[in-house]
């Protein structure tokens, strides 16, 4: 997959991680958009990397999927761990 179709990805499992875990984020939707995006190169990255299973190059390859999601969330977590207090 290009750069374009990661991009992509990270927005559509940005909002899928929105989904799974609502309430209000310090960063509002950019915010979430960023890490979506980001979520998704670092979810692709360590399933490739520790559990040996290498991003596939078609878009709606499920297991790339999950690694994308699974990586939006845990940064959507730890952002709200480190900044969940700055939008009250």
């Amino acid at each position: 997959m290009g750069i374009v179709s990661w991009i992509v990805l990270g927005l559509l499992a940005g909002a899928i991680a929105k989904f799974l875990l609502p309430g209000r984020d310090p960063g509002g939707l950019v915010g979430t958009t960023l890490i979506g995006i980001a979520g998704s190169f670092i979810g692709g990255w360590l399933s490739a990397k520790f559990l040996h299973r290498p991003v596939a190059h078609n878009f709606f390859d499920i297991a790339t999927w999950i690694a994308a999601i699974a990586g939006a969330l845990v940064l959507l977590v730890l952002y709200r761990v480190l900044f969940g207090n700055s939008r009250d």
